[in-house]
């Protein structure tokens, strides 16, 4: 498959007018707020803040070319990533705790949003990648139509915490070729202990579900860089609270057995992570390794390096 020859799926949805369809859509969610599984039911079109703490407009904290991303995204020139302000999960572990937690950023119009977009495209970035998007689906969807308008035509990445809602999901298909989610917790009593989303694992492996149903395994094109599909991350915890294994068997199982699988090493206390005995250290060595070994014994293969 030759990058040249690859469109975006966006495309056909504005060229069918549905693109505006579904933005009406997605802005009635927010009144009352139900984007995301907490569902906080304030009324985010009249500026009202939910846990978010975000109103109609969105934050942006950041927005760059990004080489430190998987390596179907960044290619030769960079996973164009936008940075949102606050997120609907708030981690206290965090890496990213001053945007995250302390809502680090400025808020943004769609016309501002769609000139980032374009900029990092026009920089050569191989795809727009979307950080922490759950909350703010109605202003992604909404500076869409003038990125369009004025020339974007590189895949759309959905760069989440996996704590999404699949009636969300739902408008977005056909609208995101590449899905990224985080599989955080198998156990929800570590998800309630450090997200406070003790329903975290049923709306992550339903969430996962949707994504792959749209967008299935991961394509790659001729020069190594993803055009579609899904991809999923893993953070390693120490004590093994993240669930490795089962996470592993359950995308090996019931999503797909090329599904690619980032595991990622890099966990050091962060946030308000030093607060808590269970995870008040970095990861060690041989908990990784045994993370990389539990995902090949569920027959898992794309991504684990």
């Amino acid at each position: 498959m030759c990058g040249d020859d690859v469109y975006p799926s966006y495309l056909q949805l504005y060229r069918s007018s549905e693109l505006r369809e579904r933005i009406d859509h997605a802005l009635a969610l927010m009144n009352p707020c139900r984007l995301c599984p907490r569902e906080c039911g304030v009324n985010r079109l009249a500026g009202e803040e939910g846990l978010c703490r975000t109103g109609r407009l969105a934050g942006v904290a950041s927005y760059h070319p990004h080489f430190g991303e998987e390596a179907p995204l960044v290619g030769r020139y960079g996973s164009g990533t936008i940075f949102f302000s606050s997120c609907s999960l708030l981690c206290s572990f965090c890496q990213n705790y001053e945007i995250s937690h302390r809502k680090g950023g400025i808020t943004i119009e769609p016309d501002q949003l769609a000139t980032m977009m374009l900029e990092l495209a026009g920089r050569g970035c191989h795809n727009i990648n979307f950080v922490t998007p759950t909350h703010v689906i109605p202003q992604i969807l909404e500076a869409l139509v003038p990125a369009i308008e004025h020339g974007l035509k590189i895949p759309l990445v959905y760069n989440s915490s996996g704590y999404d809602r699949v009636e969300t999901l739902r408008l977005l298909d056909g609208v995101f070729d590449i899905y990224l989610p985080d599989f955080k917790f198998w156990e929800n009593r570590w998800a309630d202990r450090f997200c406070r989303a003790p329903d975290y694992r049923e709306h992550a492996r339903e969430a996962i579900r949707e994504m792959h149903r749209q967008v299935g395994d991961l394509e790659i094109d001729d020069r190594g860089i993803a055009v579609r599909g899904l991809l999923v991350r893993h953070l390693v915890m120490p004590e093994g609270i993240a669930g490795t294994d089962e996470i592993a068997s359950f995308l090996s199982r019931e999503i797909s057995s090329g599904t690619y699988l980032n595991i990622m090493a890099q966990y050091h206390p962060c946030g308000t992570a030093t607060d808590d005995p269970v995870i008040d250290r970095p990861l060690r060595d041989t908990e990784f390794r045994e993370a990389l070994a539990a995902a090949r014994r569920a027959g898992l293969s794309r991504g684990i390096e």
